[in-house]
């Protein structure tokens, strides 16, 4: 594995293929008010490359043209708070979206924890730590254990896809979950515009 920290953007000459497995780490969980920190990626290939947004956010056109197109499908674990945290910050996220996090409530409906760390424990034997999470991405330089740490937010999750999808075919709920990721982007839209708190299908 290796971790490849870059600074504003992506390099030029970076393919990551048509299938990338996206995170971010942000100064909180309000996008109005807490700025984007990093945006990590991975084709699954085993490398992740970190992308450190400084406050002054510069452009990032490889970026934004990535995030943009449609012909790449994007990998989240929680994807409702990345698209609200990257369409905010570079604009609306187009191309299929696929969560880990929403698949593993469809399939592994015999427990309550959806969590990353849970899901690479149980499915793919890897143990992950979260030691990081609540740290302080804004610092000018991000620590060694704070890449590895986010570099392993997004490490995982094509080989968690192959696996969800395998659970989700065989209880019949792989075209429940597509509904589920098409209906993505309209939801983190929603959280954008304040109707993060209601609930638009209750009576």
């Amino acid at each position: 594995m290796a971790v490849f920290l870059h600074h504003h953007d992506l390099p030029d000459d970076l393919d990551l293929g048509t299938s990338v497995a996206i995170d971010t780490e942000t100064m909180g969980l309000n996008p109005h008010r807490d700025r984007l920190c990093l945006v990590q990626l991975s084709d699954g290939n085993g490398d992740a490359h970190l992308v450190k947004i400084a406050r002054d956010r510069q452009p990032a056109p490889r970026l934004q043209a990535l995030l943009g197109d449609p012909a790449v499908t994007k990998l989240f674990h929680f994807a409702r708070f990345d698209l609200a945290s990257l369409s905010y910050s570079f604009g609306p996220v187009a191309g299929p979206v696929y969560c880990t996090k929403i698949a593993s409530k469809l399939c592994r409906t015999y427990t309550d924890r959806h969590g990353l760390k849970d899901l690479c424990h149980e499915l793919l034997s890897v143990e992950i730590s979260k030691q990081q999470q609540s740290s302080d991405w804004g610092a000018e330089t991000l620590s060694r254990a704070q890449q590895d740490y986010a570099a392993s937010d997004v490490l995982y999750l094509h080989r968690l896809r192959e696996k969800l999808d395998m659970m989700l075919a065989r209880e019949g709920r792989a075209e429940m979950a597509a509904a589920c990721f098409a209906f993505l982007m309209t939801r983190a839209t929603m959280d954008l515009t304040g109707f993060e708190d209601l609930d638009i299908f209750h009576h």
